[in-house]
């Protein structure tokens, strides 16, 4: 306990008009939030201003990071902050460290009014990166629009802040720390706890460890390959997959967590994961998996490099859960995709007679759903997969799903999903990326290609490319409105079905760091003939992206050559 009570600060300021925040929360260039006097302060007083005052009073929030530069100096900004606020008390991961599924399942353990993560996701770490502030609420979950709006609204008119400049906090040092601040009755208390603990035994609640770990260290032994990307998640690959599970410590790659994440985007992709990729091809191991910087995302590899699309992977989950004890003993009560990932998980629903939802893309839609008891495993074809254990994209939940399916069939990953093909048929899909558009460009593209689709004259069009005819079947701009509370979420995207269940979908991305749009075009197309399943996705779907590139006309009008990643 400090001897002399903290002062607590209010300092003038002036507001900024861009902190609205995004799918992700808000996320700028890092050189913004270090750079520009106060912006970082102006938002942090905006998110804790958006929480009725009444809540707030000693209450508890958690506050986690991926390790990325600039990480600690907004955390004892935030420590700084929320004691000056009137938050009682926070829980912060060890070195400021934790996993957004981490800071997911915290808080919903110890009843949090919400938690602080500051990621930018797979975005670009260091000091000419990415930064960015997300707020989870108590369900554990991103921010619903409403409170994003609050936080907003804020924002317009912010003129000062509020501040304890002198309390100093060491998150190295494990354990309880308590503040006397001055014009304060209760004392504001830090707690620093083992970043991996909690998620840990939470996730010993829901798989079959000792299968796992046979799987890992039997007689047939399985050689892994995980590679953390130097994010968040090193701690918890070598603690949960090495240590509890058997794993051998070369089986964990890139564990250390660095401010840059070494130099590459922290995105589990095949451009970005080009090493864990190479390292498969060799075919000395049977599995390997990638992990983004923050922990929600992931990427599955089989021998030799095999390829699992993410939207293949969730539906082979769905299809499998009964390999897991936690859905085994709760049951399958819908499961749930965001509009732009392929309708594999359609199929898989309708086989094991389960209501399936379309949602728009962001985590918070699928939080009401599992809230209301509604769904039980949840995805999006950018490399998240969840269930309702938490209310966030799950990346190493996603590999012990894996694991768990491999040492139930005995079986390994290329063979899997094969068989899950041949079952129920191969939905070929694709995403080009058009990164760093001009931002009018991009809205006047997605305004123009609105009034074509929506035109009644292109609900009869056909396309010839080759020997290949789509007939449009229906298009709109995807529209939500959310089972459970009847809110209405328009503009969502636009989309184009055709006769044969083909698919294209065109979408402006909410996720990126401020540097231009990011325009995003989707291919689907479904195959149901066995002997047509070992094709080139490229070369399957190349008609239908002809098809999206002529009646975009995006080259033309954004002044790309190409896409700047397909996956």
């Amino acid at each position: 306990m400090e001897t002399n009570p903290i002062p607590v600060v209010t300092v003038q300021t002036s507001p900024f008009d861009d902190q609205r925040p995004g799918t992700n929360g808000l996320r700028r260039k890092t050189e913004v939030f270090e750079g520009k006097k106060n912006y970082l302060q102006n938002y942090i007083q905006s998110l804790l201003s958006s929480i009725d005052l009444r809540d707030r009073q000693g209450c508890t929030m958690v506050v986690g990071s991926d390790g990325r530069y600039f990480s600690r100096a907004a955390t004892e900004v935030i420590v700084q902050m929320a004691a000056a606020n009137g938050i009682g008390r926070l829980v912060i991961g060890h070195n400021g460290l934790l996993s957004t599924p981490a800071v997911s399942c915290i808080i919903r353990k110890i009843k949090a009014i919400g938690g602080i993560i500051l990621t930018a996701s797979h975005n670009p770490g260091g000091p000419g990166g990415d930064f960015g502030v997300k707020f989870n609420v108590a369900n554990g979950g991103p921010s619903p629009d409403t409170v994003m709006e609050k936080i907003a609204q804020v924002s317009r008119t912010l003129e000062e802040y509020t501040i304890c400049p002198d309390l100093r906090i060491d998150l190295a040092r494990l354990g309880r720390h308590d503040f006397d601040l001055e014009n304060k009755f209760k004392p504001f208390r830090v707690e620093i706890v083992d970043s991996v603990d909690v998620y840990l035994n939470m996730l010993r609640t829901i798989f079959d460890f000792s299968a796992i770990k046979s799987l890992l260290t039997g007689p047939e032994q399985l050689k892994i390959r995980v590679d953390a990307m130097n994010g968040v998640m090193g701690p918890y690959v070598r603690r949960i997959l090495c240590d509890e599970l058997g794993a051998p410590a070369n089986a964990a790659v890139n564990c250390v967590p660095l401010e840059d994440f070494g130099g590459r985007p922290p995105e589990p992709s095949l451009t970005y994961a080009a090493p864990l990729v190479d390292a498969m091809k060799g075919g000395d191991f049977g599995f390997g998996a990638a992990l983004d910087a923050d922990g929600d995302r992931y990427m599955i590899l089989g021998e030799n490099g095999f390829f699992v699309n993410p939207s293949d992977s969730l539906a082979v989950m769905a299809a499998n859960l009964s390999c897991i004890p936690y859905f085994r003993q709760l049951g399958l009560r819908g499961f749930a995709r965001s509009m732009a990932t392929s309708t594999a998980l359609d199929r898989v629903a309708k086989a094991l007679k389960v209501t399936l939802y379309e949602t728009p893309t962001g985590w918070r839609f699928f939080g009401n759903l599992m809230d209301s008891g509604s769904c039980s495993l949840c995805g999006e074809e950018s490399f998240g997969t969840s269930s309702d254990h938490i209310r966030e994209k799950d990346g190493l939940w996603s590999v012990l799903v894996w694991l768990s399916i491999m040492a139930v069939r005995k079986q390994g990953v290329e063979e899997i999903v094969k068989d899950h093909w041949a079952k129920l048929g191969r939905n070929y899909f694709c995403r080009f990326d058009y990164e760093g558009v001009d931002p009018r460009a991009a809205f006047y593209l997605m305004r123009d290609l609105e009034g074509v689709i929506t035109d009644k004259a292109f609900l009869t069009q056909k396309f010839a490319v080759g020997t290949n005819v789509y007939c449009v079947e229906r298009a709109d701009n995807f529209e939500y409105i959310d089972p459970v509370d009847g809110t209405v979420v328009r503009n969502q995207g636009l989309r184009i079905v055709f006769t044969d269940a083909s698919r294209l979908v065109f979408r402006l991305s909410g996720s990126g760091g401020g540097a231009g749009a990011t325009v995003r075009i989707y291919a689907e197309s479904y195959e149901r003939d066995p002997e047509r399943h070992n094709r080139e996705t490229q070369a399957v779907l190349g008609p239908l992206i002809a098809i999206a590139l002529k009646i975009s006309d995006i080259h033309e009008r954004t002044g790309h050559r190409g896409p700047t990643v397909i996956t």
